[in-house]
């Protein structure tokens, strides 16, 4: 399932916790395809707490507790880690993430924690959900067969790998839009993993964020820039992104197309995913103007200068996911629409 639509499951399961409708949920999915940042979105989301259990770093008594004696009887001191009203909130997000790198012997100890919401005498607040997240076997991870008496304990989603949401979260996340543009440019970059030859450095959504940064840090530094990228991202991937990026110096006046100057699209492909990225980025920015309709709008104006048509349907769309519904309402909405009516499918989703 596609991470946006996962959002959403995650946000409704959350919400079925304290409606006592809720089920735990587990994410399959290759390293580095954001499982981790979906839980702490929703969690963000909704202004609360998640506590990220490593059940591979665990041995069985960690779960269930210290014994003591009390009376005669012996007690268990519930772990502090465990979700608590009065110290983590009356709603939250319980995490284990890993899980499928737990020996069977802990796994087995969260099996009532996970069902019934229990373990022992300590029961888990009624607030909070319980998310799950692992590798599959064959990603090479250190991962053991989920016992059939856990698996059956969660609703399970895969973790699918979709550039457009990818966008929507880097857009968001202020990633570097010259990132944005080369994945555009190179969809097939976004994820490239071969568990076969258990590369070290990989394209995954993840690694992108490390591009970024890199891109950050070393764009000064022409002789570090390259290897920079390559640790993050791999050889290969790490090379291309150099060498798109040294070719955009050949953009078009971004600032004269914002303005609402008549500027011709660049001929050559990747420069026109470039400008696209970019333009959005600036659609995105404008939101902070006292008028941003009136950028907006020359953007969407220079969305009919591209030769390919599509590409002005990609940055709209990409637009439409960033601004939301205020964009139909601008005049040059319509006119772009009209013109390209006959290959638009418009994208809600």
């Amino acid at each position: 399932m596609r991470p946006a639509h996962l959002l959403v499951v995650l946000e409704k399961e959350f919400k079925g916790a304290f409606a006592g409708n809720h089920t735990p949920v587990m994410l399959w999915g290759p390293p580095g395809v954001g499982k981790s940042e979906m839980v702490s979105q929703v969690a963000k989301d909704n202004d609360v707490q998640v506590i990220d259990i490593r059940l591979s770093q665990m041995e069985p008594s960690d779960l269930r507790g210290i014994p003591f004696r009390e009376n005669g009887s012996v007690e268990w001191a519930v772990p502090a880690m465990l979700p608590n009203v009065e110290r983590h909130g009356e709603t939250g997000i319980l995490f284990l993430d890993e899980i499928t790198s737990a020996a069977p012997s802990v796994s087995a100890a969260a099996y009532q924690l996970i069902l019934d919401r229990r373990l022992g005498q300590y029961d888990v607040p009624p607030g909070w959900a319980i998310f799950a997240a692992g590798n599959r076997q064959g990603d090479r991870g250190v991962t053991y067969t989920m016992p059939a008496p856990l698996a059956n304990r969660f609703s399970h989603f895969e973790v699918d790998i979709n550039l457009d949401d990818w966008v929507a979260w880097a857009y968001a996340n202020d990633i570097d839009e010259r990132v944005i543009a080369f994945l555009r440019f190179r969809p097939d970059l976004l994820f490239d993993f071969d568990p076969a030859h258990n590369p070290v450095a990989f394209p995954s959504p993840r690694s992108w964020e490390f591009a970024h940064r890199a891109l950050e840090k070393f764009s000064e530094r022409a002789d570090l820039l390259t290897g920079a990228l390559q640790a993050c991202v791999g050889p290969a991937a790490g090379v291309e992104l150099n060498a798109f990026i040294s070719n955009l110096d050949q953009m078009p006046d971004l600032e004269a197309i914002v303005n609402g100057d008549d500027i011709d699209a660049p001929k050559e492909i990747d420069l026109q995913y470039a400008v696209a990225s970019a333009l959005v980025g600036h659609a995105i920015r404008a939101k902070k103007l006292a008028d941003p309709a009136i950028v907006q709008g020359n953007i969407l104006s220079y969305a009919n200068k591209f030769p390919q048509r599509e590409m002005g349907v990609m940055m709209v769309s990409d637009m439409h996911r960033a601004i939301g519904e205020d964009l139909f309402a601008l005049p040059e909405f319509a006119n772009w629409a009209d013109k390209i009516a006959d290959i638009m499918i418009f994208d809600h989703a």
